[in-house]
């Protein structure tokens, strides 16, 4: 799954060209998330009907296959909802029919665009099958939508008119998995539900006029039998659908929606379309309102400024310019309403300016994002970090008696990267896990252990199923995200948002030397208590200051690297990194942005395992990268060099500015070396891996390759 998109205008005019254009650029700005089709639903030309337009390919496929229908793009609207989806193929393989959205039948009844993964589609479809329904694709996806149909038609026999919210609560609780879907149906016109668990979804809210709202209520959808509830009993007795007791008729469809006394056109047209003229918000009439919505906030940017997070078992209901906010579930950590936030994102930061993608954007925004990270949290001249989002829990958290990092991907990297600082510094034991074999495992966990949990979306599956049983153990848990609106960020007692801003390239670069520090800075707070600590503290401190003006050095090697990759590396498939001690998490974040981006077989092997297995493939000469910057662990990486260049290997050696001992070497053209800044030891792999990164970005650029768009790079489930 991939990107979910969706607009809603009431009573603001909008022709369906501007509708398309919107549903389009929305899902454009999603692109960076990893995808192979596309498509929409918006209004067709009949009263009360959906047209559905997707493509396998790129979203320019998508644009050119609408434009084969000819649509009247002049056509104005003054409500309408449309929804939008772009699909990396999981169920079901690429073909069409796969794409989203997914339709009930023939004629469109009820429209679905979903992200996440229904578990028990198989049970659902052979139900539904049985029912005969008739399905086109592969997809869990597809099921949702025919057992709204199913649903609704059983309940209109039974002789009730079901609200779209209620209906969506019935087929919520059919459904095992996660999801995060919009729903829109000709029966319920200019209307749209969305439905979070599990997979994010935010809503953008933007008014005609100013708006002073500052939360929306939540309404609680009764879990007894307080209003009609259809009984679905799906696992024993095969029926899809059961009719169960009626108490209260507070489900039933409420009155018409007024669209109906004001929407329609002047003139006998029985079309739902709105006049060409502005309807003024005043006698008692709704105000003008856009909503849209999506499964990523930085999608949003350039339409709002106020944005609603959606919580798990939330159903969001849209209709007659009004959000309104429903919970299938109340839990003890559950509120009354859900905040509106002010969206912290400027629209130049999701841009790529002079750049020519993203990638190399973002790896050059790292002098100014490691600034970001420590601006008003490090003071060079107390010496001191201040960390306001912990200081709530300063007691539990210096009482810790162990530290688990629990991440994924490059943040699994950047918790290794840490991990020898918070054991030097708190001298307690400090585990790092990966999320899933983390929750796989069930690991002891007690109440006075410190979980944090490192995410650059918030948002990433394993690391809130790891969140959530931390949570139940009663540990005390820290977020450290990038986006302060997400579930990570929502969930944790406490954290640090590392201010780095979007980050729209697959390959994670700005973010992981972001959360290097801010992981950094947790172990300097934590330990601010120990008195034989203070002197490390403060050479830390002192070089935390200086590391944006180091990086900016690094950057310079720049030529050098592209000259390095078009002569010597480009031609080869399998590279191998070295390192050791702090210098391990770099090896292995190379590795992982070399096979990412590059399409190149990369290892990264721990400096003294080099033994013969590994030496008789360097004799083979495949390009040998070793992390040789001056710490405790010198002495022996260069004996393992110089080990690689008597068996005729040609290493690549990141090592300090200054660092004479391989100059013999490289006179005689035996080594290359990048020279990078010193600093301290435990901060010197924010510098190594920045050549790493512009090695992986120049060897795809050689190839022809699409930094910003890599094959088969998923970028989150839901996100790293």
């Amino acid at each position: 799954m991939c990107g979910i998109f969706g607009y809603c205008n009431f009573l603001i005019e909008k022709t369906r060209g501007e509708i398309i254009d919107t549903l389009i650029e929305g899902l454009q700005a999603l692109e960076y998330k990893e995808y192979d089709s596309s498509g929409i639903s918006i209004q067709g030309d009949e009263l009360k009907s959906l047209n559905i337009y997707k493509q396998t390919g790129k979203i320019s496929s998508l644009k050119e296959e609408i434009d084969l229908y000819n649509l009247n793009k002049n056509l104005p609207f003054i409500s309408h909802c449309g929804i939008a989806h772009t699909r990396r193929a999981t169920h079901g393989g690429l073909r069409r029919a796969n794409c989203h959205p997914h339709n009930s039948d023939p004629s469109n009844e009820f429209v679905v665009v979903h992200n996440g993964v229904i578990t028990n589609f198989a049970n659902l479809k052979a139900l539904l099958v049985a029912k005969g329904y008739v399905f086109k694709s592969d997809t869990d996806t597809e099921c949702i939508p025919k057992l709204y149909k199913h649903i609704y038609d059983t309940s209109i026999e039974l002789g009730y008119n079901l609200d779209f919210h209620v209906l969506t609560n019935l087929v919520l609780k059919e459904l095992e998995g996660s999801y995060g879907l919009l729903c829109t149906s000709s029966h319920f016109p200019d209307e749209v539900v969305a439905a979070r668990k599990g997979s994010p979804l935010v809503i953008g809210v933007k008014g005609k006029t100013d708006m002073d709202v500052n939360f929306v209520e939540v309404e609680y959808l009764d879990q007894e039998e307080d209003y009609l509830k259809l009984n679905t009993q799906t696992k024993s007795s095969g029926n899809v659908l059961a009719a169960a007791p009626v108490k209260y008729n507070t489900c039933l469809r409420k009155s018409p929606p007024l669209r109906s006394q004001y929407l329609r056109n002047s003139t006998t047209s029985t079309f739902n379309h709105g006049s060409s003229t502005e309807t003024p918000a005043e006698n008692g009439l709704p105000r003008p309102m856009e909503f849209y919505l999506s499964s990523d906030c930085a999608s949003l940017a350039r339409y709002v400024s106020k944005v609603v997070y959606l919580e798990d078992n939330d159903i969001a209901h849209i209709y007659d310019g009004e959000l309104h906010i429903h919970c299938s579930k109340i839990g003890s950590e559950d509120f009354s309403f859900r905040t509106v936030q002010k969206l912290e994102l400027e629209l130049s930061k999701i841009k790529k300016g002079p750049y020519d993608n993203f990638m190399q954007k973002e790896i050059y925004e790292q002098c100014e994002t490691t600034k970001n990270v420590m601006r008003g949290r490090v003071d060079a001249f107390t010496n001191r970090v201040v960390l306001g989002g912990l200081e709530n829990w300063l007691t539990e958290l210096r009482r810790a008696k162990r530290i688990i990092m629990i991440a994924s991907k490059s943040s699994f990297h950047s918790c290794l990267a840490a991990r020898p600082i918070f054991e030097e510094l708190m001298e307690v034991p400090v585990n790092v896990e990966l999320a899933l074999d983390f929750v796989d495992r069930n690991c002891c966990i007690f109440r006075n252990d410190v979980c944090i949990f490192v995410s650059r979306s918030g948002e990433t599956t394993d690391t809130i199923n790891a969140l959530n049983y931390c949570i139940k153990k009663e540990a005390v848990t820290i977020g450290v995200v990038n986006c302060s609106g997400s579930s990570i960020s929502r969930f944790t007692h406490c954290g640090v948002h590392t201010n780095t801003g979007p980050e729209k390239g697959i390959a994670t670069t700005k973010s992981y030397t972001s959360q290097y520090i801010a992981l950094v800075m947790i172990a300097l707070w934590m330990s601010e208590d120990l008195v034989s600590k203070i002197e490390r503290r403060k050479e830390i401190i002192q070089a935390l200051t200086i590391v944006p003006s180091q990086i900016k050095e690094v950057l310079e090697l720049e030529p050098l690297i592209i000259e390095l990759c078009d002569k010597k590396l480009k031609q080869h498939d399998t590279f191998l990194l070295l390192g050791r001690g702090y210098q391990f998490a770099s090896a292995l974040e190379g590795a992982s942005k070399m096979k990412e981006i590059s399409y190149v077989h990369s290892e990264s092997i721990l400096t003294d395992e080099l033994g013969h297995r590994v030496l008789a493939v360097a004799s083979d000469n495949p390009p040998i990268i070793a992390f040789a910057t001056k710490d405790a662990f010198s002495p022996k990486i260069a004996s393992c060099i110089d080990q690689i260049i008597e068996r005729k290997g040609n290493p690549i050696i990141i090592c300090n500015k200054g660092h004479k001992i391989w100059e013999q070497d490289k006179q005689k053209g035996n080594v290359v070396t990048l020279e990078v800044p010193k600093t301290v030891d435990c901060l010197q792999g924010i510098l190594n891996v920045i050549p790493l990164q512009l090695i992986s970005y120049w060897l795809a650029i050689k190839k022809d390759i699409g930094v910003d768009l890599p094959r088969d790079s998923a970028m989150s489930a839901p996100d790293i």
